[in-house]
């Protein structure tokens, strides 16, 4: 049982984080708004804020003289300070890693991309994503010194080491990767603040559901690249599985006698719907199409071998993104991956298999569209992940109105919206 001390604690924890996260959704506001819009006495709030502009939190940003009526004492406004925390979010693909970092109030301040190898081993991913990230901060003059957390998504699924470093904080397990199990504690140490790593596809599927006009909280992602890999939100949040592996639909079986897939399995999807297997399929096909601006090329060529081959893949994802639609009955089905954009073909003929796999109910089908994100918002993904689990930012009860969110030992809110991204564009 919690010592009335310890309660106490909790307590005064809880009105923070209303205070925050009222202020980081409704902008500069005076003491009396906050007190209306969070609920408390005037004196309780008081002291509350008091105690975050004494930590740097929040600061007074003016007064509300412009708008105030009659000839009371102008009163003070309060804001988050940009300035009083920073966020990292690394997304390491197979063939590049991408970091993005914003600050306390959620705004982009520095984001950038650096390439490497198919094969690099992970010690120079490592050293390739340290030199970009020492780039940045030299760029945006960034210096880290309020630096609150990082979320990091790699590939596949992913799980804790034996001993991880104290400062890791790893989502459920997954299969067998020793391979990136230095990724986490390498961060964790060489930042020394907590660390979040899981599949940078989820992480992608989580900045789909909360970018655009309004957060999805029930979602299918598949992002059609090197591989082929998936995320699922359910009920505004991130489903992993009990081993990390939930949306792993790119080792999905589509053929027993296919290719043979990096997973160790034969015609698995990824081996019929990735970007490498859908050129492999053009050029054997004698298309010599080696990369994706070649294949843009054709496309607009309207090439028919090229058209089969693009029709072919899509309907196999259909076809397993179908059977998972099946099942969760999502609202949207977002696809993913820059060859989505060159080939628009592909997202219509993953609708067509789509509606063949489902029951015949128009208030069943799910909207099945193009991600709006570009491939390498992963790491939006990432810092949206870490947002939600920071003590200072997690969700609270909405009015009876709102979709439902949840507080102290419930966690049911959405994960909140990342600043300055709209519609694939950083501000």
């Amino acid at each position: 049982m919690p010592t009335s001390g310890g309660l106490r604690a909790l307590v005064r924890l809880t009105h923070e984080e209303r205070v925050l996260r009222t202020l980081r959704e409704q902008g500069a506001l005076s003491r009396s708004q906050i007190a209306r819009a969070v609920g408390l006495s005037r004196s309780t709030l008081s002291e509350i804020t008091g105690s975050l502009l004494q930590r740097g939190a929040i600061v007074v940003v003016d007064t509300d003289a412009a708008k105030r009526e009659g000839s009371g004492r102008p009163a003070e406004r309060l804001a988050l300070d940009p300035s009083s925390g920073q966020f990292m979010g690394v997304d390491f693909g197979h063939r590049r890693v991408c970091v993005a970092i914003a600050d306390a109030s959620h705004e982009i301040i520095a984001s950038g991309v650096e390439r490497y190898v198919d094969d690099a081993p992970w010690p120079e991913r490592l050293d390739t994503a340290f030199r970009l990230i020492d780039r940045l901060r030299k760029e945006a003059d960034v210096h880290f010194g309020a630096l609150q957390g990082i979320g990091i998504g790699v590939p596949g699924p992913h799980h804790a080491p034996p001993a991880a470093h104290p400062r890791l904080r790893e989502l459920p397990p997954g299969g067998p990767r020793d391979d990136v199990h230095d990724v986490g504690p390498a961060f964790a140490a060489r930042f020394d603040t907590p660390v979040l790593v899981d599949n940078n596809t989820r992480f992608a599927a989580l900045a789909e559901a909360i970018t655009g006009s309004g957060a999805v909280a029930d979602l299918l992602y598949v992002r059609m690249s090197d591989g082929v890999g998936g995320g699922l939100v359910v009920g505004g949040r991130l489903v992993t599985g009990s081993a990390g592996l939930a949306g792993e639909f790119g080792h999905v079986g589509v053929n027993a006698h296919g290719a043979s897939c990096r997973c160790g399995k034969n015609g698995c999807l990824e081996t019929v719907a990735s970007v490498p297997a859908i050129l492999a399929n053009c050029r054997t096909r004698g298309v010599p199409i080696n990369n994706l601006d070649e294949l843009r090329a054709a496309v607009q060529r309207c090439h028919p071998v090229v058209d089969q081959v693009l029709r072919a893949a899509a309907a196999a994802v259909g076809w397993v993104v179908g059977a998972a639609a099946m099942a969760l009955n999502p609202a949207e089905i977002v696809i993913g991956g820059d060859i989505v954009r060159i080939a628009p073909v592909i997202v219509e003929q993953i609708r067509s298999a789509i509606a063949y796999e489902l029951l015949p109910s128009v208030s069943a089908a799910p909207v099945v569209r193009a991600a709006e994100l570009s491939d390498d918002d992963g790491s939006l993904g990432a810092l949206a992940a870490l947002f939600h689990s920071s003590p200072l930012l997690a969700g609270y009860p909405e009015p009876p109105k709102t979709r439902a969110a949840g507080g102290v030992g419930e966690s049911r809110a959405l994960p909140p919206t990342i600043e300055g991204v709209d519609h694939g564009r950083r501000h």
